[in-house]
């Protein structure tokens, strides 16, 4: 039975991957054919970059799968392995000094690619006089096999549903943490944790802490299965439609005490959400300030909602029914509410 021993991945994922490699190398392979004149049976190809298409289809999370990583990393080796060479020849001292100090300098070039030790020690055994191409061997054949290697995986990557490059959750600059931040797990706490742990794990830092804070989340919902979106949601709703007028919107905010009114259109389908931030922009209809609502089932745990509404810019999330129709809404009060109430009824509980 498949069984992986990397978290995440399925064995559809591995027999994807394995399609993917087959066509990227092939690829590379006909790219050194051409570009070089090569038979085709015989093609112009390093072979340490079977070893980075396996990294970079097996694990295109890795911070070392990147494309900076695979081509800068790879080149980078290939340099340090053909000046070891020049320096002292080919043997066992060259064949360490060669992978040692290509880790080196993939370590402060932010490059480090594990097949880059497999580069350079190949580089080091040939020496620029046995190598067809000399001193150009790291970028021809080497790094037009790494960059067309890369833009294949991108395309074989996104055509399967993968993000490459892949890049963490961006966290854009503030002057004070966001809410959940603020109690919550915290970037110095990982940077803390990896410290004291003194091991080096093939993940981001920043990958690391989402993964950590979806699973808090998912431990509430568990605690709390009792918190629906449809037990809290408000259901007697105010709304606008699209061609309202700014003015009016404003009033019907101000009047009713609210802090977002939905946007539906005539099958009463959300099409946005405005508050009064986005009714202080000048406008001849609402639809042209609508933002765009967070959107929610009826079924669906509050926690899910924990992010969205704490991320200092929305205020409620609408609930919609199976047809996209909206049902009810619920908002930052109707949150805290669902939340604190247990910890209201334990403090009822003990008399204070």
């Amino acid at each position: 039975m498949f069984s992986p021993i990397l978290a995440g991945a399925t064995a559809r994922d591995r027999f994807i991957g394995c399609l993917a490699a087959v066509l990227a190398v092939a690829l590379v392979a006909v790219e050194g054919a051409l570009a070089h004149g090569s038979s085709w049976s015989t093609p112009w190809l390093v072979a340490p970059i079977g070893a980075s298409a396996v990294l970079m289809l097996a694990v295109p999370t890795s911070p070392m799968a990147q494309p900076w990583p695979i081509v800068g990393g790879s080149v980078l080796s290939a340099c340090v392995g053909l000046l070891v060479a020049a320096l002292l020849g080919s043997g066992p001292l060259a064949c360490g000094a060669a992978v040692g100090l290509a880790l080196a300098a993939m370590s402060l070039t932010r490059s480090l690619h594990p097949p880059g030790g497999a580069v350079a020690l190949t580089a080091v055994l040939l020496g620029p006089d046995a190598v067809p191409e000399g001193w150009w061997f790291p970028l021809v054949p080497l790094g037009m096999n790494a960059a067309v290697l890369v833009a294949a995986g991108w395309a074989l990557l996104r055509l399967t549903g993968h993000t490459y490059p892949h890049t963490a959750a961006p966290h854009p600059p503030r002057r004070d943490p966001l809410p959940t931040e603020r109690t919550g797990l915290r970037e110095e706490d990982v940077d803390a944790v990896l410290a004291d742990v003194g091991e080096t794990f093939d993940i981001d830092a920043a990958d690391l802490r989402v993964l950590v804070v979806e699973l808090e989340r998912r431990m509430l919902a568990r605690a709390r299965p009792d918190l629906t979106c449809a037990t809290i949601m408000s259901r007697d709703l105010i709304t606008v439609e699209a061609h309202t007028e700014p003015s009016m919107a404003r009033a019907l905010l101000l009047e009713s005490g609210v802090r977002l009114l939905p946007v539906i259109d005539r099958e009463r389908r959300p099409v946005g959400a405005v508050g009064l931030r986005e009714l202080a922009r000048p406008a001849h209809a609402v639809a042209d300030v609508m933002t765009e609502p967070v959107l929610t089932g009826p079924e669906r745990s509050v926690t899910e909602l924990i992010g969205p509404l704490t991320d200092g810019h929305r205020h409620a999330a609408l609930v919609v029914d199976d047809t996209g129709r909206l049902v009810g809404l619920v908002s930052q009060a109707d949150l805290l509410a669902a939340l604190a109430r247990p910890q209201m009824a334990e403090s009822a509980d003990s008399g204070h």
